[in-house]
């Protein structure tokens, strides 16, 4: 990868916080992963022209405590240069009588995005950092624009389908991980 190509950076924001809840419980959380050396990390030498980081807001009503802390977690990565939040939704479901919550349109805008960037010219290498095979078709059509995508994967979890689609993989392990915390 050169410094000239241009890359953007679409995260799965759900994915990647459960995956380092497995990985690190609850001694780290989000509030102290350093974005900007994660970003560093995984862009190698190109030129990131933006991050999107996709979730979507706790219900305050239920918790208001990690409401808050999640909102204090929004700030702050709002304030990173050339990073953009994108707030889905989260529905609430009632399954076998317990109240679960879950995150809705993520992945449609992820993959939109993913899509109209490519077709706008917005990137020449697009990197998805997502265990989530659903995104294939998205990576298709991107590929068929002619630019490429990189996955980045983690060694607890990956998607077979998605790392097979994409032009290159990445294998994130906890060693990986350690140095992208404050």
């Amino acid at each position: 990868m050169n410094n000239k190509e241009k890359l953007m950076v679409f995260i799965d924001g759900s994915n990647l916080y459960h995956i380092l809840k497995e990985m690190y419980g609850q001694s780290k959380t989000l509030i102290n992963f350093n974005f900007e050396k994660f970003i560093e990390l995984i862009a190698d030498k190109g030129k990131n022209i933006r991050t999107y980081y996709y979730t979507a807001p706790l219900d305050r009503k239920k918790d208001e405590k990690t409401y808050s802390k999640q909102q204090k977690f929004f700030q702050k990565i709002k304030n990173i240069q050339n990073f953009k939040l994108v707030l889905c939704r989260m529905q609430k479901e009632t399954i076998g009588g317990k109240t679960i919550y879950v995150v809705k349109e993520d992945d449609i805008h992820l993959a939109v995005d993913l899509v109209k960037l490519a077709y706008n010219d917005g990137y020449d290498t697009a990197i998805l950092v997502s265990s989530d095979g659903d995104f294939v078709p998205a990576i298709k059509a991107v590929q068929e624009k002619g630019k490429k995508v990189r996955n980045i994967g983690f060694k607890n979890k990956f998607s077979w389908h998605l790392r097979q689609e994409c032009d290159s993989f990445r294998q994130l392990n906890k060693e990986d991980l350690d140095k992208c915390f404050n």
